[in-house]
């Protein structure tokens, strides 16, 4: 990586992707903060929590708060369908901390590879997004992929308010047996 692309540091650890869609847009996170993929299941509402925070699930045990992605990028509610799932995802906080939560999206689509050439720096105008939720822009054939950064989606005052609002912790990250 040369000096002149500070902006690309990060894109290019990471090569696989989970893309997922948001209405007619497609989304990206880091394969390596994905945990699973669930099919949509029943989710509990939890009152006072933010709007885009759906409720809580149970993962094997543990309380995960499933927040409705396309609800936090001000888009309409997400409808439910026989495609809507639950990608359950890592975020690290500033000190290390893993917090485990799940992210409501209308399909996911593939695990795809882009080379850092094919990974743009996100874009300063035209977009719904607010971009420092944005790690950059892919481009696959013609469509552009939003890749998004998982640790700034949610904000360490997000994550907080929504867990005084459950009443809970969430979910401890899971050691591999």
């Amino acid at each position: 990586m040369s000096e002149e692309e500070p902006e690309k540091k990060g894109l290019v650890d990471t090569t696989q992707f989970l893309t997922f869609t948001l209405g007619d847009e497609v989304f990206a996170v880091d394969i390596e903060r994905v945990r699973e993929v669930l099919e949509y299941t029943q989710i509990t509402r939890v009152p006072r929590t933010p709007e885009f925070m759906r409720g809580v699930i149970n993962l094997r045990g543990n309380v995960v708060p499933v927040v409705d992605m396309r609800a936090k990028f001000h888009m309409s509610e997400t409808e439910m369908t026989v495609n809507t799932c639950i990608i359950i995802v890592e975020a690290v906080q500033e000190e290390g901390e893993r917090t485990v939560l799940g992210a409501l999206a209308d399909s996911v689509k593939e695990v795809m590879n882009l080379e850092p050439g094919q990974i743009e720096p996100p874009p300063k105008i035209g977009t719904k997004l607010r971009t420092e939720f944005i790690k950059g822009m892919g481009k696959q054939d013609e469509q552009f992929i939003i890749i998004l950064d998982t640790d700034a989606v949610f904000s360490r005052d997000e994550l907080s308010a929504m867990l005084r609002s459950a009443g809970t912790e969430l979910a401890p990250r899971e050691e591999a047996a």
